[in-house]
């Protein structure tokens, strides 16, 4: 109806998954570009959870897509299926007849097509989406495909798309050795205020809109309290937005049309989390294998966790780590360095920055709390954040990393070093108040 009113050749809001509309921002690129490289390169299932339109659907549909030719999917949209559907499924994706067949029979079958496949250099992936709606029993036997080998070789790689019930069925006591085979795990965020308007205004010119910015800042606010920064629900309001201009005769977003498409669309206001200027991110476990390859030189990091029990202790003991004193909550580790020292003279900015690549050559995995992430590598507006974290004493615990955001050179900024991801988890806890007050306390996983 109001394509023709913005100059649209499409509509740039649907909530149908379209991969045209894939936006790179918000560290959705980051982690498609993780999840290639984790399917592509190691053995394990993954898990991506979310919330209700966060984009879980449309990731999936992206691997469908850019995954290597010699990778091939199979995409289970059903999470209902019992076992032998799901099986029955599988099979027919194999190009297999096993009408009548009995479960051992079906499971054989599937096991000497997938031996083929590996024969012929190819690798089988099955796509779960909304798994955690999926039954206990078939996500069991998603497990035992999973176990089928030839020598050391995994014939089967299992991606699990779900929401964060996912999570707690995951925990069951009879879904234990599911959840021992997930080594990666990775967590789509919301969208923040900042990546919001790129990301509205990426779809509007995607469908064809050449036009300036339509969306004003007090609009753009308004959708990012409604959404939550769930991308569907700023679809939504987006839309209908654009509906209420063009009932309006008008071309520009304002308040009012956003209202309007609130009181529509029957979601309410809620207040953002208190953040500051220079603050983006949210508190955040980052599970970060920090000498990996790919994290060096392929891309910036990802949301990720490894939740293997080899993978939660560090393969060698650091040089100078220090034991974690029990019952109390687990303190950073400390790490001597060979690098060369900071002059006495740096800027508090140069030497947390110089902590941070020396927790980068560190050999082993190291988890850490993300405090926040910028998109701008300013040193003037960190170096008052450290004033403040020196005045409470918490400055030997801050690290700068430097990271990449599309185009632009940021920062991650992370508290503590810990020997595993619950160790980690547990010192959120003991966070500052200051600090959690002042951010969200989600948890993610970078790679």
């Amino acid at each position: 109806m109001y394509l023709q009113h913005f100059g649209l050749s499409e509509p740039p809001f649907k909530i149908t998954p379209v991969t045209d509309f894939f936006f790179n921002g918000a560290n959705r690129k980051e982690i498609l570009d993780a999840l290639i490289y984790s399917i592509s390169e190691v053995e394990g299932i993954i898990k991506v959870s979310g919330e209700v339109g966060s984009g879980k659907t449309m990731l999936c549909r992206m691997l469908l897509e850019k995954l290597p030719e010699h990778i091939e999917t199979i995409y289970l949209a059903n999470p209902s299926l019992s076992r032998e559907e799901m099986l029955y499924a599988i099979a027919d994706a194999l190009d297999l007849n096993i009408d009548g067949e009995r479960v051992g029979i079906i499971m054989q079958r599937i096991q000497g097509q997938l031996e083929e496949k590996a024969r012929e250099n190819k690798r089988v992936v099955v796509l779960v989406d909304e798994a955690h709606a999926m039954p206990n029993d078939t996500l069991e036997e998603l497990r035992l495909l999973y176990n089928l080998q030839v020598g050391n070789f995994k014939l089967l790689q299992i991606v699990l798309f779900g929401q964060p019930e996912l999570n707690a069925k995951l925990e069951q006591p009879n879904m234990r050795q599911l959840k021992d085979r997930i080594v990666h795990h990775f967590i789509m965020q919301p969208i923040s205020r900042d990546n919001l308007e790129n990301y509205l205004m990426f779809r509007m010119r995607t469908a064809g809109y050449h036009g300036p910015n339509i969306f004003s800042a007090t609009a753009i606010k308004l959708i990012a309290n409604a959404s939550n920064g769930l991308m569907r629900r700023a679809n939504i309001l987006a839309d209908k937005s654009l509906l209420a201009a063009f009932v309006a005769g008008v071309h520009f977003i304002e308040a009012r049309h956003i209202h309007a498409a609130i009181r529509d669309s029957e979601l309410s206001l809620t207040r953002s989390l208190p953040v500051k200027k220079l603050l983006l991110g949210s508190v955040a476990v980052l599970a970060a294998v920090l000498a990996g390859w790919w994290f060096l030189n392929k891309a910036p990091p990802a949301t990720m966790s490894n939740q293997t029990p080899a993978a939660t202790t560090p393969k060698q003991p650091a040089p100078a780590a220090l034991p974690l004193q029990q019952p109390a909550l687990p303190r950073p580790i400390t790490r001597e360095s060979n690098d060369k020292p900071v002059p006495e003279n740096a800027s508090l900015f140069e030497q947390r920055l110089s902590a941070g690549k020396q927790l980068l050559a560190q050999h082993h995995t190291v988890a850490s709390i993300q405090l926040f992430y910028s998109k701008e590598f300013q040193s003037e507006r960190m170096e008052g954040f450290l004033n403040r974290a020196d005045g409470l004493g918490k400055l030997a615990d801050i690290y700068l990393l430097p990271a990449r955001f599309g185009q632009k050179q940021g920062l991650r900024v992370l508290y503590g070093a810990y020997p595993s991801v619950d160790a980690a988890r547990n010192a959120i806890k003991g966070l500052p108040q200051r600090y959690q007050k002042a951010f969200a306390t989600t948890t993610i996983y970078i790679f």
